[in-house]
């Protein structure tokens, strides 16, 4: 109805991550936030981190049955929800809650890439493009109703990391007006077209790790290092001649990072450089990666040592 907005809306926010944190900041700073859910447990994680230095009740969230939890969000009385990176899906009992629904704030171009990793997979799969996509929450998976979506380009140096952090920020910069005019209802919900649906997965530790001896293209390992930063970290494990450093019959575990950089499990960051001239036994296969990586030997060393 239009006047709603003649007092200041009540709003509960679901999230985890550090990404989400700009959201919260101008739903706090804009209307009624009565207080945040997060599956973040511990105070020095993000969510619990920020609320407590910003002195924004927060609930940590285990069970959505828990009966104080649902007796909390129905004396919090609030309009509607907003959620971001949450992690969880909602159940019907939740979404009945709130008058006016649940608000989700979704990091890509829905239908495209609905799940916990779109972003990963936009990466990973040379996508030009991305996004922000602000749906009315259903009880499906990212398939209800789209209120507004704004494309943003992918980087050539875009890591997972880096454009969570630019999505969400893009986000946090429409959401205020987005309600506005969704409580005002001059904002037409729009179906998707879910024939044109993808969907992507959960991530493990797995997922990032590749054999030496069969690695991937050049284009595909680089489209790896930056889609899985931070986490899980592009992996893989190689046998070296150093039995002093490492006893016979095991692996160096070792992680490729984005700007040309190799962890060793155990160690810090070092260039490509500096873990060559560390590990002068390298076996022939780790060279021929790198020759893999630049077409060849020499080529590799005069880019990267210059």
């Amino acid at each position: 109805m239009k006047g709603f907005m003649n007092t200041q809306p009540k709003i509960v926010f679901f999230g985890s991550s550090k990404y989400v944190i700009p959201i919260v900041e101008v739903l706090k700073n804009n209307f009624d936030l009565s207080f945040v859910v997060t599956t973040e447990k511990f105070p020095t994680d993000p969510i619990p981190s920020y609320c407590i230095k910003s002195k924004v009740y927060h609930y940590v969230v285990i069970d959505f049955g828990n009966k104080n939890f649902i007796n909390a969000l129905k004396e919090a009385n609030a309009d509607m929800a907003i959620l971001a990176s949450f992690g969880a899906i909602i159940p019907k009992e939740i979404l009945n809650i709130f008058p006016k629904g649940i608000l989700n704030i979704h990091p890509s171009l829905l239908p495209k890439y609905r799940g916990p990793t779109p972003v990963q997979a936009a990466i990973l799969n040379g996508d030009k493009t991305t996004g922000i996509t602000i749906i009315k929450l259903d009880e499906k998976i990212d398939h209800g109703p789209i209120l507004f979506q704004k494309k943003e380009l992918i980087k050539e140096n875009d890591t997972a990391d880096s454009l969570y952090e630019r999505l969400f920020k893009l986000a946090a910069g429409l959401i205020v007006r987005t309600i506005k005019l969704y409580l005002r209802e001059d904002i037409k919900l729009q179906k998707q077209n879910h024939k044109q649906s993808t969907f992507t997965k959960m991530l493990t530790r797995q997922d990032a790790y590749f054999d030496i001896n069969n690695p991937p293209r050049p284009e595909m390992l680089n489209r790896m290092i930056r889609a899985y930063h931070l986490w899980p970290g592009v992996w893989t494990q190689i046998r070296i001649n150093d039995k002093a450093r490492l006893p016979d019959r095991q692996r160096l575990r070792i992680k490729f990072l984005p700007e040309k950089k190799i962890q060793v499990e155990g160690g810090k960051p070092m260039s490509y450089k500096d873990f060559i001239n560390g590990y002068p036994e390298l076996p022939p296969v780790m060279l021929n990666l790198f020759q893999h990586l630049k077409g060849s030997w020499n080529e590799f060393r005069m880019t990267l040592f210059a």
